[in-house]
Formats: structure tokens, C-alpha cells, sequence
């Protein structure tokens, strides 16, 4: 596999797909996944929240039978691998975006796999909120919403961050399997040229570049989680 991995003519070609493919490339991986992450988030916490206010008990209970359906839901789609999720969802992508193909295609499966994963992450994040800071709110008279919003979400912040960050890394991996089903970005390429064509170089030089994409998102993260919890200023 890797005989003549760095050949005079396996570093012509890398270096040529480092000038006109992987900029863009790089690019699509970005704008995939930060879009993707965004909109999860904006589906999954709301459900995470839900799961631990709704309980019984809990600062605005519902339905049990409602509470128990969400979390079968949950349980159901990430259950279901990503790769045969992206098959699934080719009816969705096909209504929303009109095709199942490209990168804008490959937000949908993206987006219908991580909100469960961060619905889960969001809950736990809730959980670990002190409830005696909740029973105070609750004994001067604060409403559910008010509860939620001003008490319980930023309390939580530097566990969600930090668990937006895991979210943001899955679905980093995640859009790189994308390629498969012809989505853009530095799967893609990892596969055109490892997989099919058996360049092995430029496949290697594509990894390292995901690679490298995890460790910004991740110190980023860390970095703005320790910033903002409140635990570690003087």
C-alpha cells in the first residue's frame, strides 16, 4: 500500500492537489460542519433540556408517555450507523435541498445523526446542575421559562461548550464520511484519491489535515469551556 508513497511523481501530484483542490476542500469541511453543529444544536437543546425539565418532578413536567416517546426517538436514531443513516435520509435531503449529492446534501444525514447525540450530551449537561440553585430560584417565585433560561442553561455553560466541542469533533468524522455518497470537503478527497485511485499520499496528507481541524476545534473549546467557568476565576 504504501510502496512509493513518496515517489517524485506521488509528491508532484500531492503538492498539485495541495494548490488547486485542498483549499476549498478544506473549506467545505469547515462550512459542513460548523453549519451542521449549529443546527443540531438548535434541535438537539431543546430536546436535552426538555428530557430533564420535563420529568416528573422536574421544573415543568409533560406527558409521561410524551417524555417516553422523545427518548425512544433519541435512542433510535443513534442507534442507527451513519452510513446507512445517509441512505436513509436521501427522501429528506431529496425534499429539502432537491438532490442527494454535494456538500449542501450532506448536511441533512449530518444533522439528523448529531441532534440525538447532542439532545443526550444536553441532558447530561442539565443534570449536573446543583439543585439546591434550582430550588432557590423556585422558592422566590421563578417561572419555569425563567428557571430554564437564567438558571439552569448558564449554569450548564462550560459543560455544554465542552460537549458542543465532542458534537463538533463527531461531526467533523462524520462529514468525512460523507464523501462516500459525494459530498465535498477533505473526505471526498481522501476517498477519490486513496480509494479509487490508490494515491496513497494525498489520501495521508488529507487525514493529517482532518487531524489537524480536530485539535483547533478541541482547544478552542477547551479554551472558551475554562474560560467561562465560573469555578476557576478569583
Amino acid at each position: 500500500m504504501f510502496t512509493g508513497l513518496f515517489s517524485s511523481e506521488s509528491l508532484q501530484e500531492a503538492i498539485g492537489v495541495l494548490q488547486t483542490e485542498i483549499p476549498f476542500a478544506i473549506w467545505e469541511t469547515f462550512y459542513v460542519t460548523v453549519l451542521s453543529t449549529a443546527l443540531a444544536i438548535v434541535i438537539g437543546l431543546p430536546l436535552g433540556v426538555l428530557l430533564v425539565v420535563g420529568e416528573k418532578g422536574g421544573v415543568c413536567p409533560i406527558p409521561a408517555w410524551l417524555l417516553k416517546a422523545l427518548n425512544v426517538v433519541i435512542n433510535l436514531l443513534r442507534s442507527i450507523p451513519f452510513l446507512i443513516l445517509m441512505i436513509m435520509v436521501f427522501p429528506l435531503c431529496r425534499l429539502l435541498i432537491g438532490t442527494t449529492v454535494g456538500t449542501n446534501a450532506t448536511i441533512v444525514p449530518l444533522v439528523v445523526a448529531a441532534f440525538p447525540f447532542i439532545a443526550r450530551l444536553a441532558e447530561g449537561s442539565m443534570r449536573e446542575v446543583n439543585p439546591n440553585v434550582i430550588e432557590a430560584a423556585q422558592s422566590m417565585g421563578a417561572t419555569p421559562f425563567q428557571i430554564i433560561w437564567k438558571v439552569m442553561i448558564p449554569e450548564s455553560i462550560p459543560s455544554l461548550i465542552s460537549n458542543a466541542t465532542v458534537a463538533i469533533t463527531t461531526i467533523l468524522g462524520y462529514s468525512a464520511m460523507s464523501g462516500i455518497i459525494g459530498g465535498g470537503g477533505l473526505g471526498k478527497i481522501a476517498i477519490n484519491y486513496g480509494y479509487y485511485r490508490y494515491k496513497y499520499l494525498v489520501m495521508v496528507v488529507a487525514v493529517i489535515l482532518l487531524i489537524l481541524l480536530v485539535q483547533i476545534f478541541q482547544s478552542v473549546g477547551t479554551h472558551l469551556a475554562i474560560k467561562s467557568d465560573k469555578r476557576l476565576k478569583k
